[in-house]
């Protein structure tokens, strides 16, 4: 099993003193040995496997100057100053005292509240609320307690209506409303709580995700949560900021399967651990390179790879600093870890990685994972018994992720008062409320806020995800989240299906809402209605799967106008689901 000496190994040593701000000196390049004839492909050159990258006498990352062409706006943003900075060298303090008007005044720190606080889980939301911010948590496996939510509740009550909470398709906390002169305080509160949010923007490795019920359920593989945790502490380094994989070339996600269920979504994580047995130990086989973009989506694929349970930190390591060194930085839309394993080929990209592993091997994959592929994927809302006998987790609907502050309160003293003070953030924007003693699930039930976070809602509503959307996102090109209650509401009068169908919405091709992996989702755009007026559309998937079977979906219809979707959606779900029309329900009576 993971263990915190397995941990130490790969931290970063204690920064030393940090420069001046200004251009970093380079101190030191990557080291890793030029490619062997017998384990690269002859078609990629020794020139394209040299590493872009080098350390810096500070101990940050930057692009070697021969790489200094043709970069995208971002990159020339962490070229111009280090966004670590404002974390490691408390930037961040001076920023926060600066007026808004003196801020916008500089170019640099007007890049800092636009892009570089992304390294701090800091998101401007310039175009819809402007002067404040959406603040991202890092929350490995879900896992959070009764003390972080009141902490994160209080914050956002202090805003009043600009505040308010969401639970993310990775499996965190953000929060709404932030002001630029309380982050320092909101940072310090963070960290006296046990919360974080370093490094869970722009070119980071994001929240890792694990199974919502590790250690809870009775028919898990391995509990995800001491890898989750592993995974959390080396890519922040104990929250204290871990710069060896702050430069990526673009976001990284990552997950540890837990159960049959796939919840966690693997085939859609740049690295996933898939569970495997090898010559009698336990370990995992591993996935690479799944992610969505507005131009691209595409499944994970085999690294054929294996590494015992103690292992993970120093392949995700090794992955991690291979596209750290070799990534292009160029056009933003090619820049995910799978454009990196197109243009080397996966044996040579294979070979990258191991060269980065501590003894320079890395197994070959365990023939069969331990995933079930004939398991049927459980539905976790409603009261479930746990594997510890006596006790239930209680999976509650959070309507689109959305909560307010009472929300979040209430969610603290229920979490105390019938279970274990600790709740569990899904993928699917709900939450958990684990170790619920069966003589207190009656009494649980019957609580006023579980009328409004159900613990059985209808069948559509059970799948309903949703982006931020253009209420505070400025990249996204409709409104999201009350439009996907909005149009729930009208199918659900048009047709009753059989069974749950999981609807996704995002505001924008980004794909926050991950549409592709819906059973129909929902990507947000303009078009010209009958009278040729220009309204909010979207672009209709189909046949996205998730589970052993795992498929992206397809698009089914592009440009619908979204006083149009209803009766669309009510097709489909009548000649794909299975579902029956209402009207003909009353016609038969």
């Amino acid at each position: 099993m993971a263990s915190s000496a397995s941990l130490q190994r790969f931290l970063p040593p204690s920064p030393a003193a940090r420069p001046p701000r200004g251009r970093a000196r380079p101190l030191q390049s990557s080291t890793v040995s030029a490619p062997s004839s017998s384990s690269t492909p002859p078609a990629v050159s020794a020139d394209r496997l040299e590493p872009r990258v080098e350390q810096t006498e500070g101990g940050y990352w930057v692009l070697k100057e021969k790489y200094r062409t043709a970069l995208n706006p971002q990159e020339k943003v962490k070229l111009g100053k280090e966004p670590m900075s404002l974390f490691m060298e408390g930037g961040i303090k001076e920023l926060a005292k600066m007026p808004m008007e003196e801020i916008e005044a500089d170019k640099l720190s007007k890049e800092d509240i636009d892009v570089r606080l992304k390294w701090l889980g800091l998101f401007h939301r310039r175009k819809h609320q402007y002067g404040r911010f959406m603040m991202r948590l890092k929350l490995p496996n879900g896992v959070t307690t009764s003390e972080q939510t009141r902490y994160l509740a209080s914050v956002i009550e202090a805003y009043g209506k600009e505040g308010c909470a969401d639970v993310t398709t990775r499996q965190n906390w953000q929060i709404r409303g932030v002001t630029l002169p309380d982050v320092p305080a909101i940072l310090d509160g963070l960290n006296a709580v046990g919360l974080t949010s370093l490094q869970s923007g722009m070119d980071n490795v994001r929240n890792p995700v694990g199974n919502p019920l590790a250690g809870i359920d009775p028919d898990e593989i391995v509990d995800t949560r001491p890898y989750t945790n592993l995974l959390s502490s080396y890519i922040t380094n104990n929250f204290k900021g871990n710069t060896a994989v702050t430069n990526l070339p673009r976001k990284w996600n990552v997950c540890v399967i837990g159960s049959h269920d796939l919840y966690e979504h693997p085939h859609i994580n740049d690295l996933a651990y898939m569970p495997a047995e090898k010559d009698g130990k336990f370990g995992f086989n591993l996935l690479v390179g799944g992610f969505i973009s507005p131009k691209r989506w595409g499944e994970a694929l085999p690294l054929d790879a294996w590494v015992p349970g103690d292992d993970i930190i120093p392949v995700c390591k090794a992955i991690l600093e291979a596209y750290r060194d070799l990534g292009t930085r160029g056009n933003r839309q090619k820049t995910r870890m799978m454009w990196l394993i197109d243009e080397l080929g996966m044996e040579a990209f294979r070979s990258e990685v191991e060269k980065r592993m501590p003894n320079g091997v890395l197994e070959r994959a365990a023939a069969k994972d331990l995933i079930d592929e004939k398991w049927q994927r459980r539905d976790y809302l409603g009261v479930h018994p746990q594997k510890q006998e006596g006790l239930s987790y209680v999976g509650l609907h959070v309507p689109v992720g959305r909560v307010q502050a009472s929300d979040m309160f209430e969610l603290a003293r229920i979490a105390d008062e019938y279970g274990s003070g600790e709740l569990r953030l899904t993928v699917e924007q709900n939450i958990i409320i684990p170790n619920v003693s069966n003589d207190k699930v009656d009494a649980l039930l019957a609580e006023p806020l579980l009328q409004k976070l159900s613990p059985q809602p209808s069948l559509l509503l059970k799948g309903l995800v949703a982006c931020t959307g253009s209420q505070f996102c400025g990249q996204a090109i409709i409104e999201t989240k009350q439009r996907a209650l909005l149009v729930t509401s009208q199918v659900e009068k048009l047709v009753s299906v059989p069974r749950t169908v999981r609807m996704h919405w995002t505001g924008c091709p980004n794909s926050c809402g991950q549409v592709q992996v819906a059973d129909i989702g929902f990507m947000g755009c303009l078009t010209k209605n009958g009278a040729g007026k220009i309204v909010e559309a979207a672009d209709i998937f189909v046949g996205g799967r998730v589970g052993s079977d795992s498929h992206l979906a397809d698009v089914y219809k592009k440009a619908v106008p979204c006083d149009e979707i209803a009766p669309i959606v009510a097709d489909i779900l009548v000649e794909k689901f299975g579902a029956v029309r209402r009207e003909r329900e009353e016609d038969e009576e």
